[in-house]
């Protein structure tokens, strides 16, 4: 015997809900049990939980998520209902759900968090005995207790709709008590006329005979519309007797009653909720009663989310008129940019990116925030941006136009803030003059974060700049320029505050999150170019605010939010264009370029950090240290003995485990280093000692302007200051002895 046969023969139904697609199948048999006829269907799942009790109906939802989570059957009993809430009968239903793969299309809203199947049978429970509360009577109680528990639900997920679309979509997957709308339409008014916002439960091209409405039209909408009272249609005759003109293009949708409320809003009609229901509905005052508060929640939701739209689009003008669209030809060089609001209110905030072409063929990269996320803010933003962009056309240098900009927005603070008893405003920004030919980048920071820069290897540093105070607070404030070399293959990062601190982070943790994603990213090969530059921003910005940044929350108390702007810069790898064998011999290197003048003794420290960067990955910490303490001992020697600034290169080559770290300091004085003996308690002299002890190889190299004193360490030679073996050119026969 077949399955199919035996399953009739035992009175069992067989059922297929399919949460993905919106339907569910059943066989004569489920049909029957469900008060259909008995012949098999396919139904809407808006259809079929009109014949589930409403309770049981909502404990079904949770019986089957668990089912689906656990892998196991879900079996329930439920009690099927008429058209006028009476039980019919009690089934017993056993189902298997399992997950479907896909995106699931225009799913339905069943139970579980995503997609299923919902794959059973359903058999009859035996008649319960007169008396009992299963008993074939009107379920008039447990349908108002059902009621109330539908409305608070309902007006949960309406309150929480952030747009038209999503309102509409909530509205189509409410399910009614003891009753369901197999159609719904939200028409909204454009002055004399009534367009349709949204439908559900209709076929597509069905809507055009409604669209661009009259409001003298002979139509039920129309009328809610001239009268604001609601029209209750329970019958097809009904429905030809009061609207003959309009009756031809209703009829084709085959509903048997209609509803049409007035969606009210401040006392003011905004439109009308029309619901057909396939089967007919004598609008008893209950029904009634549940429909007109649905329209009631269902006003208000359109209305909070027409504010929140026109807020969002409104946000959005202003954000695209004042962000530029980066240039995307510079020769040798790519460019990526992001900004997204804070999320809050109109979604506008001070920070803002630029990119300016400047006189002299270079390229200005501009990335600022100003204080305040309103639309103050956004205003001065849109001001300051406009001031920058002059004084960069004029041909300024980077320290002259921050000095312009700062004296511009302080005389802002001055008329309009403090003549309005306003609180004054400041702008911290960054200015980076880019030459696309040599990667020279001359940076003029206003109390902003430093840039990050990925090198060609992977490694992630942040360049310490010079820098000044934000724009606006001292109009002759001074911004020193710091230069940088954007070596090929390397990517420089520049970004608000928000991008580092929102969740939570302070300016270390931020970057050291950041910095994960930023090191992941394979500059310099395929993913080196324009494409992978912007999965990179893509990659940054996901990492902040996608599911991943709520696993790592800073050490502070609360989730920090605010706008985020980015720009990432990248310089074309030197290997790009040659094929993979070529590019296998020209293997990244490390290399970094750091300068402290003689006014600036405070950057020792940071060349010290700058070296652990740089060695961050070297397999022998001890060697670390020596070559931090010799970088220290050699940049302080420069500023105690001679009159010029320091220029410290460091190199790393080689492969992982037998690399080699050399670095060079430059000075402008010929006057070559001496080696000393000091003595026990001498406070100096000792510099040169250190090298001899700690350096792989070392020495002096005269030059033309001045010298280079030099050292290397090796990753594999074992203890520091191993000797390089006689007659080498680093060795120390090459710094001369004192005269006795």
């Amino acid at each position: 015997m077949r399955t199919k046969d035996l399953l009739a023969a035992l009175a069992t139904g067989l059922w297929r809900w399919d949460n993905a697609s919106g339907r569910v199948t059943l066989d004569a048999e489920a049909a029957r049990l469900l008060g259909l006829p008995a012949e098999p269907a396919e139904l809407t799942e808006a259809a079929v939980r009109s014949r589930f009790h409403p309770v049981d109906f909502a404990e079904i939802n949770g019986v089957v998520q668990l089912a689906v989570s656990e892998g196991t059957v879900a079996e329930t009993r439920l009690r099927i209902v008429d058209e006028r809430g009476q039980v019919l009968r009690i089934v017993r239903s056993r189902s298997l759900p399992r997950t479907v793969d896909g995106d699931g299309g225009g799913g339905g809203d069943g139970g579980g968090g995503g997609d299923f199947e919902l794959v059973g049978t359903l058999q009859e429970v035996p008649e319960p005995q007169p008396g009992t509360s299963a008993a074939r009577t009107p379920v008039t109680g447990d349908w108002r207790r059902s009621r109330e528990a539908f409305l608070l639900d309902a007006g949960r997920a309406l309150a929480e709709a952030r747009s038209t679309a999503e309102v509409l979509r909530v509205t189509a997957g409410l399910s009614m008590p003891g009753f369901m709308p197999d159609g719904q339409a939200v028409f909204g008014i454009q002055g004399d006329r009534l367009s349709v916002l949204g439908h559900h439960g209709h076929l597509p091209g069905d809507e055009p005979p409604f669209s661009e409405m009259a409001l003298d039209t002979d139509y039920p909408a129309a009328e809610v519309v001239r009268t604001g009272r609601a029209v209750y249609l329970p019958t097809p005759a009904d429905y030809q007797r009061r609207y003959p003109t309009t009756w031809s293009l209703t009829a084709p949708l085959d509903h048997s009653s209609w509803a049409y409320l007035p969606l009210v809003n401040a006392g003011r009609t905004v439109g009308v909720w029309k619901a057909g229901f396939a089967q007919a509905v004598a609008f008893t005052p209950d029904e009634r009663s549940v429909l007109t508060t649905v329209a009631r929640m269902l006003a208000q939701a359109l209305a909070r989310a027409g504010v929140q739209e026109s807020q969002h689009e409104l946000a959005v003008g202003l954000q695209r008129s004042m962000m530029p669209t980066v240039q995307p030809d510079i020769p040798g060089m790519a460019v990526a940019a992001r900004y997204v609001p804070t999320g809050g209110g109109l979604e506008v905030g001070g920070d803002w990116y630029d990119m300016i072409p400047l006189p002299s063929g270079r390229i200005a990269l501009v990335i600022g925030d100003v204080q305040g996320h309103d639309v103050r803010a956004a205003g001065l933003m849109g001001q300051l941006r406009i001031a920058l962009r002059a004084y960069a056309s004029e041909g300024h240098h980077p320290d002259a136009v921050l000095s312009r900009a700062s004296r511009f927005l302080a005389g802002i603070n001055e008329t309009e803030f403090r003549g309005h008893g306003e609180d004054q405003r400041f702008a911290t920004c960054l200015y980076v003059e880019v030459d696309p030919a040599t990667g020279l980048l001359d940076v003029a920071r206003a109390g902003h974060p430093d840039p990050a820069i990925r090198m060609a290897d992977g490694t992630v540093m942040l360049r310490p700049t010079s820098g000044g105070l934000p724009l606006g607070i001292d109009p002759d404030s001074d911004y020193p320029t710091t230069r940088i070399v954007l070596e090929p293959g390397e990517t420089m990062l520049v970004c608000t505050d928000g991008l580092i601190e929102t969740g939570g982070h302070d300016l270390e943790t931020g970057w050291e999150r950041l910095r994960d994603v930023f090191e992941a990213h394979r500059a310099g090969t395929d993913e080196g170019g324009a494409e992978g530059l912007e999965r990179l921003a893509d990659g940054l910005v996901q990492a902040v605010h996608g599911p991943s940044s709520h696993h790592t929350t800073g050490p502070l108390v609360d989730r920090r939010e605010d706008d985020i702007a980015l720009l990432l810069l990248s310089r074309e790898s030197a290997g790009r264009g040659l094929d993979a064998g070529d590019r296998l011999e020209q293997r990244p290197g490390r290399r970094t370029v750091f300068s402290v003048a003689q006014a600036e003794p405070e950057r020792i420290a940071a060349a010290r950090r700058q070296m652990r960067d740089v060695l961050h990955d070297w397999s022998d910490p001890d060697q670390v240290d020596s070559a931090v303490l010799m970088v220290s001992e050699i940049v302080t020697n420069v500023l105690t003995h001679t009159d010029g600034d320091a220029l410290l290169v460091a190199e790393v080559s080689g492969e992982r485990g037998t690399r080699r770290l050399r670095v060079d300091v430059a000075d402008g004085s010929d006057e070559l280093p001496h080696r000393r003996r000091p003595g026990e308690l001498a406070s100096s002299g000792r510099g040169l000692v250190l090298l001899e002890l700690l350096a792989g190889a070392w020495g002096v190299a005269p030059r033309g302007d001045g010298k280079s004193t030099w050292f290397e360490l090796y990753e594999d030679a074992g203890t520091p200051g191993e000797p390089p073996g006689p007659g080498s050119p680093g060795s120390a026969e090459s710094v001369p002895e004192p005269a006795a």
